[in-house]
Parts: structure tokens; sequence; C-alpha cells
């Protein structure tokens, strides 16, 4: 009884909703309705059941999450020459957002033929992606080493904004597991080796450390990241609130790095609570009322 008066007022208020969800899906480069997921265990890419699954099921996290990889991959003088070189993120930020997303989604909630698919052509990308990097050496994107810098990168910073911008919390063996799960990912996209525990990625951000920093390329990305695409004043306000979020993940040094400013107050007092706040907002904006959940068996 006492939920009727919710159950009134969100009836009322979901005509807009669905006009604030469709607004928000687009200028994300997010499609207007989501792939219907693949719950048959003998079909999908990973079990229905995985840790993954339950990770990468919050959109607005993983926004954060996925803003704050690109700017730590960044500190990789070869990964970034290849991007800034052979990518054309600038002029299409939104198709290349939506390309990531596509890939993400299948081999997360996929069939195992879709998931194939899309490392395929993955893979097909990366042969052509060769060069010489500002600092003289030769890159090649599908270097095992690369490929497991830039899965490392990508799937810390997506579960480290889950566990602090998601609706849910994950145990330290869940982390193990999710580690365990996406690591099958970066070994079918050529890394011969990738960290499988929080230990395994803990030491290996150490271990590469000295091998990364900001170039002018690296620089040039920082900027583009923090100024985003947005024109009206209010997706420029959404867009700040995001990259403050994602910023407040970065390891200090990496921010260092960066030359972006550390205020410790700053993160605890104003990015990582707007962040929260944006963050229900967009879950509110963005999720279908009714709509099964990634995780829900």
């Amino acid at each position: 009884m006492a939920r009727a008066p919710f159950r009134v007022l969100g009836s009322i208020a979901e005509p807009r909703r669905a006009g604030i969800r469709r607004d928000v899906r687009r200028s994300l480069g997010v499609a207007d309705e989501p792939e219907p997921l693949v719950m048959d265990a003998e079909r999908s890419f990973l079990h229905p059941r995985a840790v993954a699954r339950r990770v990468h099921a919050d959109l607005p996290s993983m926004l954060i999450g996925g803003l704050s990889a690109l700017m730590l991959q960044a500190l990789n003088p070869l990964a970034m020459a290849g991007v800034a070189e052979h990518s054309n993120y600038e002029e299409d930020p939104v198709g290349r957002l939506q390309r990531t997303a596509s890939f993400v989604g299948y081999t997360t909630y996929g069939t195992v033929e879709e998931a194939e698919r899309a490392i395929v052509q993955v893979q097909r990308v990366h042969r052509k992606v060769r060069g010489v990097a500002p600092d003289g050496r030769r890159y090649a994107a599908d270097d095992p080493e690369l490929v497991t810098w830039i899965h490392v990168a990508e799937v810390s910073s997506l579960l480290h904004a889950a566990q602090r911008y998601g609706p849910m919390r994950f145990s330290r063996s869940e982390c193990d597991t999710y580690y365990e799960e996406t690591a099958a990912l970066a070994l079918t996209l050529g890394a011969e080796w990738v960290p499988r525990s929080v230990d395994e990625v803990t030491a290996y951000l150490a271990r590469v450390r000295p091998e990364l920093y900001a170039g002018p390329q690296a620089l040039a990305a920082r900027d583009f990241l923090r100024r985003g695409v947005g024109r009206r004043p209010e997706d420029r306000a959404i867009y700040a609130v995001l990259v403050g979020a994602a910023v407040s993940l970065l390891p200090p040094w990496a921010r260092a790095e960066l030359r972006i400013p550390n205020p410790p107050l700053v993160d605890r007092l104003v990015a990582v609570p707007l962040g929260h706040a944006l963050s229900a907002t967009l879950r509110w904006a963005v999720v279908v009322p009714g709509a099964p959940r990634p995780y829900q068996t």
C-alpha cells in the first residue's frame, strides 16, 4: 500500500522518461533498444551467471570506467601512437564509442558466433595498425604486450568504476573471477599472458609503470577527452561530471603523468558525489522499466 503513490508518480513520469531515455541513449551513441540478452549457457559466449555480465551491466559506470581507461591507455606511447595515427577519434568520437560498446556487448552478452565475428573484426583492424612512434620505436596493434596493456587498462578501469559508481559491490573473490573470465578474450585477441586476479593486476601495473609516460600525443588525447564534443551547455555540464568521475578513478601517478591536478578533497567532496548523482540520474533515464537485467538468471 505504501508503494502505491510511487507507482502513480512513476506512471505519470514515464512518458517524459521515455523521451529522456531516447535523447540520452542517442547522445551517448547507444542504440535506442539494447540487443536481447543471450541466456542460453550453450549458446552464450560468457556464461549467463558470469561476474563480467554483472560488472558490465550498468551503463553509467561503464561510461565513467571507459573514459578512465582511455586516459590510462594513453600513457603507453606505443598504444597511443597507434590510436593517434590510425583512428579518427577526434572526427568521429560517437562512432568509435558505438564500435567499442558493440564489441563489449557482443563479447559479454552475445552468442559465441556474435562474439567471434566481433573478435575477427578487431583482429582484422589490428593487423593494419603499424608504424613508428614519436620516440622512434616501431609498434603494431597486435603486439601481444600491447594487447595485454590495453586489456588490463580497460578491465581494471571498468571494474573500479563498477565498484565506485555502480549499483552493486563485488567481493574480492568475484573481482578475481572477473579478471579470470575476461582474460580469455585478451588471449583470443593475441595476448600471450594476462593477469587473472586482483593481485596479478596490481603487480602488472607496478611492473609496467616505468614504461608509461604522457608524450605530446597522450596530452592531446587528454585534452580531447576532457573537452568532449558537446555543444549545448547542459551537455558540456554532464560531460564534465563524467570526466571528473573518470579522473577520480585514475591512480595518482597516472594523474601526475597526465598533468591533471590531484586534490583528494576535490575528489571526495565534489567529483565522487557528483559522479554518484549523475550515475543515478542516467540509470533512471536509460534503463527500460521491467527489462531483464543481465545479472538475472
